[in-house]
């Protein structure tokens, strides 16, 4: 597994032994959780509700706060996930589409919910502790996962009990980014991501109630959760007030092509939807679908995120206009980012074949790359796309070409070394318990400290200098473990054919989106 980076089933059964923690009053609602002295030893919030059921007249509307509910609420069990659908799997794909295999937990609507997990004990007098905040954004395409599906206590052991872990959920697929003219007029664009916001303020209003400070927040996310990290680096044009976060670590990045919100993608796939529904002939389409029941909106969901392009989600981010002003390369490059620390420091990482899992392998004899860069970015002219041609030619067979123009070890390989206990043997593939302490502890290091070189193992770990775009200084840490021999741990620099290839699709970016 090599990665190069920048400076499953889940029991929802009560741990054997495990304790009850103090009663936590969120204001809203109490919630008592659990300690387990005999395992993690660590206190854990599962199915915490941080924003009211997005249902009905609430669909596709800003998250609201919760109702108040009498009495404690066990937070002792996962929480529904949101509707689940897949990725694109387009016509030339041989193989029936369906959804993701389904965690150990439920789907529903209503899925608002967070989980919480603290260092040992909760006690009176834990909200002094002022521990640091790690904030998980689950990926998936923005069209499944959830919180049950990564468990916050291998993030707490990471950090040497430093850090307190929160793993939230988020409105998925045409829940949370259906887009067009009507839902800007009639709703909310980009729901999905105002809930990932809202839970972070939800962070800064409760967390030291937790033992965490609410100043010393890091959010990460690999993935499509990755790409939401990066939306709300980004969002209201840098300017979130009060600030939500200090830091941010993206891994396995998703930014899909992102069009503007009354585009010709999004209204062709609002259209289909209000026909899908028969709602048509309706005076207001929108209102139509909020009274549309679930069911049918969720086949409508699965049936459209199958029918895109091999490898490609459906429902993404749009350019909202308010929330997301402009392509998230444009606002990073014009500096227009949140974070009390981001504008000085951003973890990334990516695996060095990110691409080989969103490429249709059976095509792999029939392929022609002019025309996958076609299927894969329509709005690309014809020069640009013989530019790319041109430029990825010497990297291999025409599958391996695509595959890199996909995503230059496969997607989200890393993450077994995050969660090892999200593993189905409690290891993760290739395991060295070195490499392992070298690659995750320096993210939660990270957090802690915004320096991923307080833990590193000194036997294996070269320092991990910052990334400089200056000629000569664009030096990358890079993560290397196979099945046999030893890790390799090592600084390099960045291939300059690479920087040419990135430079390239930044000058194109208008067309495809990016």
């Amino acid at each position: 597994m090599l990665f190069p980076a920048l400076l499953i089933l889940v029991s929802v059964l009560q741990p054997c032994g495990a304790q009850t923690t103090p009663v936590i009053d969120l204001g809203y609602a109490k919630y008592q959780g659990t300690f387990d002295p005999a395992g993690s030893n660590n206190t854990q919030f599962l199915g915490i509700r941080y924003a009211a059921p997005p249902t009905g007249s609430l669909r596709w509307r800003a998250p609201q706060t919760p109702d108040f509910v009498a009495g404690i609420q066990n937070a002792t069990v996962e929480p529904s996930e949101c509707l689940q659908a897949g990725r694109g799997s387009a016509s030339s794909n041989p193989f029936p589409a369906s959804k993701r295999d389904t965690l150990a937990v439920a789907e529903s609507e209503d899925c608002l919910f967070l989980n919480v997990y603290l260092p040992g004990q909760l006690d009176s007098g834990s909200s002094y502790r002022n521990l640091s905040v790690v904030v998980w954004i689950h990926g998936g395409g923005y069209v499944y996962d959830s919180a049950s599906d990564f468990p916050g206590n291998d993030l707490v052991l990471e950090s040497g009990d430093k850090a307190i872990a929160v793993v939230i959920q988020y409105r998925l697929g045409l829940f949370g980014l259906l887009a067009g003219e009507s839902v800007k007029a009639n709703g909310t664009l980009n729901a999905g991501l105002l809930d990932q916001q809202f839970a972070l303020r939800w962070v800064q209003q409760h967390i030291s109630k937790f033992g965490g400070d609410p100043g010393r927040v890091a959010i990460w996310g690999v993935s499509a959760g990755a790409g939401s990290v990066i939306q709300q680096v980004i969002a209201n044009d840098g300017n979130t007030s009060p600030p939500l976060f200090r830091a941010a670590i993206t891994s396995s990045s998703f930014l899909p092509s992102q069009y503007a919100y009354n585009d010709t993608v999004p209204e062709f796939l609002y259209n289909t939807v209000v026909s899908s529904a028969n709602c048509t002939s309706a005076a207001n389409s929108l209102e139509c679908l909020r009274n549309t029941d679930v069911n049918v909106l969720e086949q409508i969901n699965t049936d459209l995120c199958s029918s895109g392009f091999f490898g490609t989600f459906v429902f993404v981010p749009v350019v909202d206009g308010d929330f997301i002003k402009q392509r998230p390369t444009l606002a990073l490059s014009d500096g227009k980012v949140n974070g009390s620390s981001f504008k000085e420091v951003l973890m990334s990482i990516t695996n060095a074949n990110e691409g080989a899992v969103f490429v249709n392998s059976s095509t792999a004899g029939t392929v022609q790359v002019p025309e996958y860069l076609t299927q894969l970015f329509p709005n690309l002219s014809d020069q640009n796309r013989d530019t790319a041609v041109t430029k990825y030619s010497s990297l291999g067979t025409p599958i391996e070409q695509v595959t890199a123009i996909m995503g230059e070890s496969d997607h989200g390989s890393d993450v077994s070394y995050y969660f090892p206990s999200r593993n189905t043997n409690g290891v993760p593939a290739f395991n060295n318990s070195d490499f392992g302490k070298a690659f995750a502890e320096s993210f939660l290091a990270f957090v802690v400290s915004l320096d991923p070189n307080q833990t590193f193992e000194p036997t294996i770990t070269p320092d991990w200098t910052r990334y400089s775009f200056q000629e000569g200084h664009q030096v990358e840490m890079r993560f290397n473990k196979t099945k046999a021999g030893d890790p390799a741990v090592l600084p390099f620099t960045t291939p300059e054919d690479l920087l040419d290839r990135c430079s390239f699709w930044e000058s194109v970016g208008p067309e495809i989106g990016q």
